[in-house]
């Protein structure tokens, strides 16, 4: 959901947003010509860049708590019905095992493309992003500069992704017969990947019933063409499902919004991790966004000759108290707080451990050490955020052709920092209670 070029027709400011208007782009001209065909037309929204977030939709008037944004008619979603009333249904039918709905919107995705003005999605295609900024896409240099939980869940996805085209060339070959070209041509990695990352990133949530000729997966996505284009914002409220009587997608806000300006969706009450990782975008000032420590993390400031250390370990994964341990914008999370109390008791306050995780103050060494060692961790991924930042400045002066994904990177170690540093400041208010 990133422009890349700006155009310097039609540039609107109001409340000193500057936007472009993009309706009167030849792709947008089409796909509202395309929509209008299936029964769906817009008056209250049109396609915009804005500053930040790119390419979203604008308000032509003010809207009201409650007022329907959108209303996008069944005729227009394309879901495992549409890929099965094609001519890839005889295909997926009688292919074994049954593919999984993803992979038949995947299918069809690169197919249609593939189709170019044969296609009557074209429309469309056509305002799909052509390249994406999901771990998956991004250059194994850039992956190496993410905070270490999200690098390991980012190698994981595109693992994840390449078992997925592995698995699936043999359905794939069995299309052989709808193509005059090698199927490995129309079928590749890239564009799969290329398929894969617009359902993960813009499919809405829309159960449909099990498909006999699909795998028993959940079948959850639907593409929303224009209703994708909404942008997030973690600071609206909105809500959205299929309405069965009208048979459109609906969504509705319980946020104002004002005249010519940018109207926003929430994903999800998400932090920055999950945005880039399922979305590939980095939300600024996003409340839930955090920094992880991991469990390496967690004992590197404690000593190693304490004899217990296995055991605290041990209650500490058999209690749930081992992962999502953050520092956030109020400082460290109370389950941090508790983690490095529990780790922190001296061997004759251990058996006080069940009281620490139930919040209470075993003594107030232990809880002057625990904020000590919480400072450490603290300091140490400040230092480590720093030091990253300026890898990823020289890397934007010597690697140009990285400069999006580096930005990316720079924008979530920036964030990363900025909560670091309110945490520090957070602990030493902590710690004064106990000088």
């Amino acid at each position: 959901r990133r422009v890349k070029i700006w155009n310097t027709s039609r540039i609107y400011v109001s409340s000193l947003r500057r936007y472009l208007n993009e309706s009167y782009k030849p792709e947008f001209i089409e796909l509202k010509k395309w929509l209008k065909d299936r029964k769906f037309e817009d008056t209250n929204l049109i396609p915009a860049c804005f500053p930040g977030t790119g390419r979203g939709l604008m308000s032509k008037m003010s809207l009201r708590d409650g007022q329907t944004i959108i209303s996008l008619p069944e005729s227009c979603l394309l879901t495992t019905d549409t890929v099965i009333r094609s001519y890839l249904g005889a295909y997926i039918a009688k292919w074994q095992p049954p593919p999984s709905p993803l992979l038949a919107l995947c299918t069809f995705l690169v197919s249609e493309k593939h189709a170019g003005d044969r296609s009557p999605w074209k429309p469309y295609l056509e305002v799909l992003p052509k390249t994406y900024t999901c771990p998956v896409c991004l250059e194994p240099e850039v992956v190496n500069l993410l905070p270490s939980p999200l690098k390991a869940k980012a190698w994981e996805q595109r693992s994840h992704v390449r078992e997925f085209f592995s698995s699936s060339r043999g359905f794939f070959s069995s299309l052989q017969p709808l193509f005059s070209e090698a199927i490995e041509s129309i079928f590749s990695y890239r564009a799969l990947r290329w398929a894969w990352c617009t359902v993960n990133t813009r499919a809405v949530y829309m159960k449909r019933p099990p498909l006999l000729c699909l795998s028993p997966e959940p079948d959850t996505c639907a593409l929303a063409p224009y209703l994708d284009l909404l942008n997030h914002s973690p600071d609206v409220q909105v809500k959205a499902a299929f309405n069965e009587e009208t048979r459109c997608y609906e969504i509705r806000t319980a946020t104002r919004c004002g005249r010519h300006k940018e109207v926003f969706i929430c994903y999800g009450p998400h932090d920055n991790h999950r945005l880039l990782l399922e979305y590939g975008f980095v939300s600024i000032r996003n409340p839930h966004a955090c920094v992880y420590v991991s469990k390496d993390m967690l004992v590197k400031y404690l000593p190693t000759t304490d004899k217990q250390m296995n055991k605290k370990i041990s209650i500490l994964e058999d209690h749930d108290f081992i992962e999502n341990l953050t520092f956030g914008w109020d400082g460290p999370s109370w389950r941090l707080l508790a983690a490095l109390k529990l780790l922190c008791l001296e061997a004759e306050e251990f058996t006080c451990w069940k009281k620490v995780l139930l919040g209470e103050i075993i003594s107030d060494t232990n809880e002057k050490t625990s904020l000590d060692v919480a400072q450490k961790i603290c300091r140490y991924f400040i230092e480590e955020t720093n030091a990253v930042l300026q890898k990823v400045s020289r890397m934007k002066d010597e690697e140009v052709s990285l400069m999006n994904q580096l930005t990316l990177v720079e924008t979530l170690r920036t964030e990363e920092l900025k909560i670091l540093q309110a945490s520090a400041k957070a602990l030493i208010t902590l710690q004064t209670a106990f000088t």
